[in-house]
């Protein structure tokens, strides 16, 4: 059912290259094609890792974009940039291409849109086919978010009432309530539950379209009528926004509402490297996997006490940090920068060559970085 047809890499050239340390092509996804006996037909996905992928055994959660091929560059480049920061974990994003959206995005069949009413198979499609995919053949949490843009909007907001365990939290963007005789509007008191045991979180987001208010306010005034437990709600009104415009900036906040509690404080920060493993284990309940503090977070904390010339302290976060991630070149060049600073020009120059031998060997970013401090402390 889930065989693999085709992988091809997708290409950027740009002055992002640089930064990788490479001449040549940078490469931000790869597009798999996997056969769906469900829908009948080829389905291709294009798929995003973060950049510790290739050195890490953790699981990762995933963002699911409808009209994915529209929004796959943004969206990717939105995740690494938060994650980077740390203010949202590090994340898969699965990008699905459509095919006929006006079929896989609605929920019943109308005469004036003779292919319509899909929207059962394309659930069907995401829990039987996409999943166990993915689950084969990359480290996937079962944490998913799911974010869709106008009928892909309506998709979501149907898959929220429908089955709601499908995802663990929605981005839905001018979602088109109005389909149907506002099918979904006139289901939403029925259909939401009283209790969600596993927290979700859903974002709603429209543009400067009046044509859309009436119906989003109502969806919105019955969720506060409801108040199901466990239901995490958010709508924005983005007035400085039109249709088109409106999703970039929605991912962006969406994901800093679902993942609120993710950024550690100033003060569980400078507590220390405890308080740290404390906070991520503390939310690791809420996203349903061991969650362990990031390398870029001991990294900094590291930097931190290096600023201070607190070496002793610097030196040990940074050698945890080589325990918790020895498939890491970073780490090692951070650890022979604190030795360097500490006048340990021995194991400086013994850490800085093994982020140089680790960058070459697996094509990590930064090579020429930690080549130059090699071979400044060599000299």
């Amino acid at each position: 059912m889930y065989k693999l047809l085709l992988t091809t890499a997708i290409f950027i050239s740009s002055i992002i290259t640089a930064l990788a340390g490479n001449d040549g092509p940078y490469i931000i996804g790869i597009s798999a094609e996997i056969k769906s006996e469900i829908l009948q037909e080829n389905r291709e996905l294009i798929i995003y890792t973060p950049a510790s992928y290739a050195f890490t055994n953790k699981k990762y959660p995933v963002l699911f974009l409808l009209d994915g091929k529209f929004h796959f560059h943004h969206a990717s480049g939105i995740v690494d940039f938060l994650s980077t920061q740390s203010i949202i974990p590090e994340m898969i994003v699965v990008a699905v291409v459509n095919t006929d959206r006006n079929k896989d995005f609605t929920p019943t069949k109308l005469s004036q849109r003779p292919q319509s009413g899909g929207a059962d198979k394309f659930m069907d499609f995401f829990d039987k086919e996409v999943f166990p995919y993915l689950e084969k053949n990359y480290r996937t949490s079962n944490y998913r978010v799911l974010m869709g843009h106008s009928l892909g909007g309506t998709f979501a907001t149907y898959a929220l009432l429908q089955r709601p365990e499908l995802f663990s939290s929605y981005i839905s963007v001018s979602p088109y309530l109005m389909y149907d005789n506002n099918l979904l509007i006139r289901e939403t008191l029925e259909k939401l539950k009283t209790d969600y045991k596993n927290k979700i979180n859903f974002y709603m987001t429209v543009g400067n379209e009046p044509n859309y208010f009436e119906t989003l306010d109502f969806f919105a005034q019955s969720v506060k009528t409801a108040s199901p437990k466990g239901f995490n709600f958010s709508y924005v009104k983005r007035m400085d926004d039109n249709h088109g415009s409106s999703p970039h900036l929605s991912i962006y906040n969406g994901l800093l509402f679902i993942y609120d509690d993710w950024k550690l404080s100033d003060e569980v920060f400078a507590e220390g490297i405890k308080a740290i493993d404390k906070h991520y284990k503390s939310i690791s309940k809420t996203y349903g996997s061991n969650i362990v503090a990031p390398e870029a977070v001991i990294n900094l904390l590291g930097y931190k006490y290096l600023a201070e010339e607190n070496f002793e302290n610097a030196i040990e976060v940074f050698k945890e940090n080589v325990k918790r991630y020895p498939e890491s070149a970073n780490v090692y060049d951070s650890l022979g920068e604190a030795y360097e600073k500490s006048g340990d020009i021995k194991k400086a120059r013994e850490n800085y060559a093994k982020a140089v031998n680790l960058s070459k060997k697996t094509h990590q970013p930064n090579y020429k970085i930690y080549l130059q401090n090699l071979q400044r402390v060599s000299e």
